[in-house]
C-alpha cells in the first residue's frame, strides 16, 4: 500500500526552483532542518535553490542531513584531466554540481548553512577539514534514529511520476519508514519533492500518494541522472570472485556491493550456474576452500541494501529466483551505472515487481517479523569488501590512518551482525591482499590496524586473491595461521614474525608449503588460458570506449609507477626499446598527445607511451 499521511490534496506545484525555495523556507518560518536521500535521490534543483536562497539571505537557517553526495571526479593531475575531461558527459552523466559540496570544497560554506553526512562518496572528503569535522559515523540501520533526533521539518527527494502516484524509486531506504512515521503521527514534517522521470518508478513501499507532499518542483528540464563508472576487473579481483563463488549454497540468500569485487563474484557465479569453472578448480596454484560448485537448481534469493548491477543481472540470468512473498529481490536503495536505471525502467511491470525497494530497517536488521526473516534468509552470504584487516582478524573498512574517513561504515556492520544471528548465516569480508601506493607494494593483511570497523570478536570469513580463511569459533592461534595463508608471500615473514614476538603463535610455526607461492605472478598463470573468454575485464559492460579501455591499463601502471623514480624511468625505457602497441597513436591522440613520437616528447607522454607498449609484452 502506499505510504504517506494523506493530506486530501495535490501537492502546490512549482516549475521555478528559487520560487519554490522560497516558499519553503516562509513555510517552514525562515529554519529548515533538511532530511535528505543519500545518493541518487537527492532533488538536486530544489537543494541547490534552497542553498542559494541560505547564501543570499543569513537570516535564513539551512541544516542539512544525508550522505553520499554523488559528485563528478575532479582531476587531480594533468593526465587525469586529458583522460577524463572529454568523456565527463558520457562517463558520469551530466549530473549537476551540487551547491552545498561545491562551497564545501571552496571553504567557503556560510554559517547558517550546516550539512553533517553519515557515509562519503569513497575518498572524496579526504583532507577537507569541515565534511571531516561533520561526519556522523552510524550504522546504516541507526542512521534515521540519528536523523530524527535532528528534529527534521523537511523531507524533500527526487521522484518519478506515473499518474496521481510518485515512487520512492532509489532511496526507500530511510524516507519509507520516516513517511510511516508520519502517517502514525509520530513524526511531523514538510513533505517535498521534485519530479525526474530517469528513474525508473519502483513498485510496493516505494509507491507514495500525491497527496502525501505538500510542494513539489516539476521543473522544465529534468538533469540527467548521476552514473557511477564501472571499473576494470583484475586478475586478483576475479580470483577473489572465484574463491567467493565456492561458499554460496544453491537455495540461500545473498548480499553483495557496488564494485570491482561485486562484479567478480557476480560473473563467477554466472561462469559456476553455466558450469564453465570445473577445469579452473583443477588447476588452482592455492588450497580452495568451499565446495559449492554446481549450478543453482533451486536459485537464490537477494536481501540487501544496495541494488547493485551485479544482482539484476543474476536475476536477468535467473540465478536469483527464489521468491520470498513473491519477491526475489528486497533491497533499500540503489546508485549504478546509468544503463542500470534503464533495464529497471524498461522492465515489465510483471518482471520489475520482483524487485521491492524496501527500508534498510527491513534489509539490514533482523528486528519486525523475525521468524519470517529467519525463514528467508536462510544460508545468507553476505559478501562485502574492507580495505585492511590485522592478522586477529579486526577489519577497517571506513576510514584510515589518522582518523580520515574514506567512505564510512554504512551497512557492513549491519550485515555481519545479521550473519551471526542467523542460525547459518556467514559475512564474507573481501580484499586483494596488497595494494601499490608510490610504487611501492604493501600488505593489506596486517599485525595491528590504526582503526577498527568490525571487531575482532565479530571475525568470520576474509577472502583474498589467494583463498578462503574461516575464523569464526577458532583460537587467535588459528585465526592468525590462517591469515597468514590468504596473505601475500612477500609479507608472509614479517607477519609471522610480528605474531610470534606477540607470543601470539608457537615459536616454530612457520608458512605452510602448500601457502608459499602466493604470488601475483601465480594468480595470473592460473586465470591466463580464460582470462579473455571467462575473466573479462568488463564482464557486464562498460561506458568506456575500446582506446579508453587500454589507456585505463597503461595509467594505472603510470599511478603504480608514480613517486618511484626507477619504475618511471622503466616506463621511458619501453617507450624506447619496445614494440609499438597497436592502439597506440590512437591512445596518445585520445589523452592529447602527439600520435607520433618526437625527440622532444615530454616526460610525461613519454611515460604514458612506455606504459602503452609495456601492455603489449604483458599481453604476450
Amino acid at each position: 500500500m502506499p505510504v504517506g499521511k494523506p493530506l486530501a490534496r495535490a501537492p502546490q506545484t512549482f516549475t521555478d526552483a528559487d520560487t519554490m525555495a522560497l516558499a519553503l523556507f516562509h513555510r517552514a518560518k525562515g529554519t529548515i532542518r533538511l532530511a535528505l536521500p543519500l545518493g541518487l535521490g537527492k532533488p538536486v534543483t530544489l537543494v541547490n535553490a534552497l542553498t542559494r536562497a541560505a547564501v543570499a539571505d543569513p537570516s535564513l537557517k539551512l541544516s542539512i542531513f544525508t550522505a553520499l553526495t554523488l559528485q563528478r571526479p575532479t582531476p587531480g593531475s594533468d593526465i587525469e584531466r586529458r583522460f577524463l575531461e572529454p568523456a565527463m558527459d558520457r562517463l558520469f552523466g551530466r549530473y549537476p554540481d551540487i551547491l552545498y559540496a561545491e562551497l564545501i570544497k571552496k571553504g567557503s560554506l556560510p554559517d547558517n548553512i550546516s550539512v553533517s553526512e553519515f557515509f562519503f562518496q569513497a575518498g572524496v572528503w579526504l583532507g577537507n577539514d569541515y565534511a571531516q569535522r561533520h561526519y556522523i559515523s552510524a550504522n546504516y540501520t541507526q542512521a534515521r534514529d540519528d536523523l530524527i533526533a535532528q528534529q527534521p521539518n523537511v523531507l524533500a527527494q527526487l521522484v518519478p511520476q506515473r499518474g496521481d502516484a510518485f515512487s520512492l524509486s532509489c532511496n526507500t531506504d530511510i524516507s519509507s519508514d520516516l513517511f510511516a512515521m508520519r502517517r502514525a503521527g509520530e513524526m511531523d514534517f514538510i513533505a517535498v519533492g521534485e519530479v525526474n522521470n530517469a528513474l525508473p518508478f519502483m513498485q510496493g513501499a516505494a509507491v507514495v500518494r500525491a497527496d502525501a507532499f505538500e510542494m513539489m518542483l516539476d521543473p522544465p528540464k529534468q538533469f540527467e541522472l548521476f552514473s557511477a563508472v564501472r571499473r576494470p576487473v583484475s586478475d586478483e579481483q576475479h580470483a577473489i570472485g572465484l574463491h567467493v563463488s565456492r561458499l554460496i549454497v544453491d537455495g540461500g540468500t545473498l548480499q553483495i556491493g557496488i564494485g570491482a569485487i561485486g562484479d567478480a563474484v557476480t560473473n563467477a557465479l554466472m561462469l559456476r550456474d553455466r558450469e564453465r569453472l570445473d577445469d579452473l578448480w583443477h588447476t588452482a596454484p592455492f588450497p580452495l576452500a568451499g565446495t559449492q560448485t554446481g549450478p543453482f537448481a533451486t536459485g537464490l534469493y537477494a536481501v540487501t541494501e544496495m541494488l547493485v548491477a551485479g544482482l539484476l543481472a543474476l536475476f536477468d540470468a535467473g540465478i536469483i529466483r527464489r521468491e520470498v512473498d513473491g519477491t526475489a529481490i528486497h533491497a533499500g536503495f540503489f546508485v549504478d551505472a546509468s544503463d542500470m536505471y534503464a533495464r529497471l525502467r524498461d522492465m515489465p511491470q510483471a518482471t520489475q515487481a520482483k524487485i521491492q525497494m524496501m527500508p534498510v530497517s527491513f534489509t539490514n536488521a533482523l528486528y519486525g517479523d523475525e521468524q519470517a526473516k529467519r525463514v528467508a534468509r536462510q544460508h545468507a552470504r553476505f559478501v562485502n569488501s574492507a580495505m585492511q584487516i590485522s592478522l586477529l582478524g579486526d577489519a577497517m573498512s571506513d576510514a584510515a590512518e589518522p582518523g580520515q574517513v574514506v567512505s564510512g561504515v554504512g551497512g557492513q556492520f549491519n550485515f555481519i551482525d545479521q550473519a551471526f544471528a542467523l542460525r547459518d548465516g556467514r559475512a564474507i569480508l573481501t580484499l586483494p591482499a596488497t595494494r601499490k601506493s608510490g610504487g611501492a607494494v604493501t600488505s593489506n593483511i596486517v599485525w595491528q590496524l590504526p582503526l577498527t570497523t568490525v571487531p575482532r570478536h565479530m571475525r568470520d570469513i576474509v577472502v583474498t586473491e589467494y583463498g578462503v580463511a574461516d575464523l569464526r569459533g577458532q583460537t587467535d592461534e588459528a585465526v592468525i595461521c590462517r591469515m597468514i595463508a590468504i596473505a601475500d608471500s612477500r609479507f608472509q615473514p614479517d607477519l609471522l614474525a610480528a605474531a610470534k614476538k606477540a607470543g601470539k603463535i608457537a615459536s616454530d610455526a612457520k608458512v605452510p608449503l602448500a601457502h608459499s607461492n602466493n604470488l601475483p605472478k601465480a594468480v595470473a598463470r592460473w586465470l591466463a588460458p580464460h582470462r579473455k573468454e571467462l575473466f573479462p575485464d568488463f564482464p557486464f559492460g562498460s561506458d568506456f570506449n575500446q582506446i579508453e579501455r587500454v589507456l585505463l591499463s597503461a595509467l594505472m601502471q603510470l599511478g603504480d609507477a608514480a613517486g618511484s623514480k626507477l619504475q618511471l624511468a622503466a616506463l621511458i625505457w619501453s617507450s624506447l626499446m619496445r614494440p609499438k602497441h597497436p592502439n597506440e597513436d590512437s591512445a596518445m591522440a585520445r589523452m592529447g598527445y602527439a600520435a607520433i613520437p618526437r625527440l622532444t616528447e615530454g616526460l610525461q607522454a613519454r611515460a604514458l607511451r612506455g606504459a602503452l607498449r609495456s601492455l603489449v609484452t604483458n599481453e604476450r
